[in-house]
This record gives C-alpha cells, sequence and structure tokens, in this order.
C-alpha cells in the first residue's frame, strides 16, 4: 500500500506529491532511465522534447511491465530536461502528467540539465515503482 502526502503548510504542487510512503513488505523496482530510443536504437523526436517524452514514456512503461509493475504504480520519478528555458520544462511536465503517472500523485523532481547520454537526446526519466 502506498500513501501519498501534499503537505497543506508547503506550496501546493502542480502535479505531483511532496511524499510517498510505501508500507514495509513491498517490492519496489528501480527503474534505469528511460531515453527516447525506439527498439532498433534510433532517436525518436530530434529536436522535439514533447515527442521525446511520448517516447520516454512508452519505453518506460514497458520496462515497468516487464517487471510486474505499470505507470500507475510509480512512486517517484525524476525527469530530466535538456532545456534553458522554463517553458520547456513545461511542456515536458505536461506529458508527464498526462500520462498516468499521477495517480496517486506520485512524487517527482523536474531537472533541467546541459546534456544527456545520447546524441540529440533532450528528455530522460527515471522511476521507482511498486511491484503490485
Amino acid at each position: 500500500m502506498t500513501r501519498h502526502t501534499i503537505v497543506p503548510s508547503l506550496f501546493p504542487p502542480p502535479g505531483y506529491a511532496h511524499a510517498a510512503v510505501v508500507e514495509a513488505g513491498a517490492r519496489l523496482a528501480f527503474m534505469a532511465g528511460s531515453v527516447p530510443l525506439d527498439a532498433e536504437g534510433r532517436l525518436v523526436g530530434p529536436g522535439d522534447p514533447v515527442a521525446q517524452t511520448h517516447q520516454v514514456l512508452a519505453n518506460l512503461g514497458e520496462a515497468l511491465r516487464a517487471v510486474g509493475s505499470d505507470l500507475p504504480s510509480v512512486v517517484a520519478t525524476t525527469v530530466y530536461v535538456v532545456a534553458h528555458d522554463p517553458t520547456d520544462l513545461g511542456r515536458v511536465w505536461e506529458v508527464v502528467r498526462a500520462c498516468g503517472l499521477t495517480e496517486g500523485p506520485h512524487t517527482s523532481t523536474l531537472v533541467g540539465v546541459a546534456c544527456l547520454g545520447y546524441t540529440g537526446q533532450l528528455v530522460e526519466i527515471t522511476a521507482t515503482a511498486v511491484v503490485p
């Protein structure tokens, strides 16, 4: 069982929780960063952080299913975006919010970075999920 908390004395978060507490004895999956590559290793959505976010989330969903979990079971993410403008971060966050990760809602950190591991990569998401 997971309990999500939004702390009333803190700024109300836009679509995420301040904390998620998972009952002892639950199995957790710690997922490696999902990247915007297709099954053949080709970059999806060059220059387009929104398109890349959709691919990253599709890949994350596939990886979660492989370990017996799913997007709604995610309790924490870190979303990395190559961006110098907070508007780009916001565009990516809207895709994340719409995908089912915020059921609960999960805890998250959204980070603007200078670069990521693959040439042309603009988005990466790491996650921790409960495995029912």
